[in-house]
């Protein structure tokens, strides 16, 4: 499996719970939070895979890259930014 056809899957499984889950995200906190965790992202993974902690076949990639990490790197951030804190408030508002 590519990284561009795993990328997809779990960016289409992400917009359907994100449509779900609508009620429990705060939109004026996720932008900021997302402009800084993508910006995080940015310079960590480059760091890790400029140090060769983490490498990637790149002929499994879309060839788009930041520097040195594939742009479907970012896409696991994007669901983590909305998952983590609509499933804090869902289970929060359930006790």
């Amino acid at each position: 499996m590519t990284y561009p056809l795993l990328t997809l899957i779990v960016l289409g499984i992400f917009a359907l719970y994100t449509l779900i889950m609508r009620r429990w995200i705060n939109w004026k906190v996720l932008v900021p939070a997302a402009v800084f965790m993508l910006l995080m992202t940015l310079v960590f993974d480059n760091l890790i895979i400029g140090s060769g902690i983490v490498d990637y076949d790149y002929s499994k990639t879309s060839g788009v890259r930041l520097f040195l990490a594939p742009i479907e790197d970012f896409a696991y951030t994007l669901v983590a930014l909305v998952l983590v804190p609509s499933l804090f408030n869902l289970f929060r508002s359930k006790l």
